[in-house]
């Protein structure tokens, strides 16, 4: 069984972004997507202050993460514009103390994820033999794949598309990822996807998945969160 204080929590981010120009640090509900995540984790009644790191490059990030007291990871330039390499990405993967056998990345681009949430993910984790877990949000709907053939299993039964009745599916929240720290030097992390059962899910509600990709879901978000935050 994994010790919490084997388990290092990062937050992973950078300024490059193109879609939404410096999407960490623009003006968000009189803050900012940096600043919220990072206080999130720092709300936390499960994560030890000590036990999180800021992996950023530009000095902007690493003045918002110092002004919180957090510990900086900086990234070199090659890992904050990279987009190919996991190893050059996470170069932290064997640099962090030895200590560290996992790490939590929590990313910045969910402004609607719960301090609740964070907490619940790091106990399952914590408290299970898993070597890895990964958000994802439950659907119940229909799929088709490029050729038009129907992927999800017809329900026995039904002679229309019935949400209720038709199985669910798990779509990638992209918010919250466990795993051992050591599959990265084998350039993979969390574990083996192509296998049943091979990544451990953690399902989680989907307003607070909602990511920042575009302006306009920065816009959206924005109102989202004035709204039920």
């Amino acid at each position: 069984m994994k010790k919490l204080n084997e388990v290092a929590f990062i937050v992973q981010a950078r300024l490059n972004s193109q879609r939404v120009p410096q999407k960490m640090i623009k003006p968000f509900a009189g803050t900012t997507l940096f600043d919220l995540v990072l206080d999130k984790l720092l709300q936390s009644k499960v994560i030890p202050k000590n036990q999180i790191f800021a992996s950023v490059h530009e000095q902007e990030l690493i003045d918002i993460a110092e002004s919180k007291e957090i510990n900086v990871w900086q990234r070199s330039y090659e890992s904050a514009n990279n987009d190919n390499s996991l190893k050059t990405i996470y170069e932290w993967h064997d640099q962090l103390p030895a200590k560290y056998k996992y790490v939590v990345i929590i990313s910045g681009c969910n402004p609607l994820l719960k301090v609740e949430t964070i907490d619940a993910f790091a106990k399952e984790f914590g408290s299970k033999p898993y070597e890895n877990l990964f958000a994802v949000i439950e659907k119940k709907t229909y799929y088709w794949n490029k050729e038009g053939a129907l992927t999800t299993p017809w329900p026995e039964g039904q002679t229309i598309m019935n949400t209720k009745a038709v199985e669910p599916t798990y779509e990638a929240a992209h918010v919250l990822y466990a795993s051992r720290l050591d599959l990265v030097q084998e350039d993979r992390f969390m574990g083996n996807f192509q296998e049943p059962g091979g990544i451990k899910l953690f399902k989680m509600d989907e307003l607070e998945a909602f990511d920042i990709d575009e302006q306009w879901q920065f816009t959206v978000a924005e109102k989202l969160y004035n709204e039920f935050s």
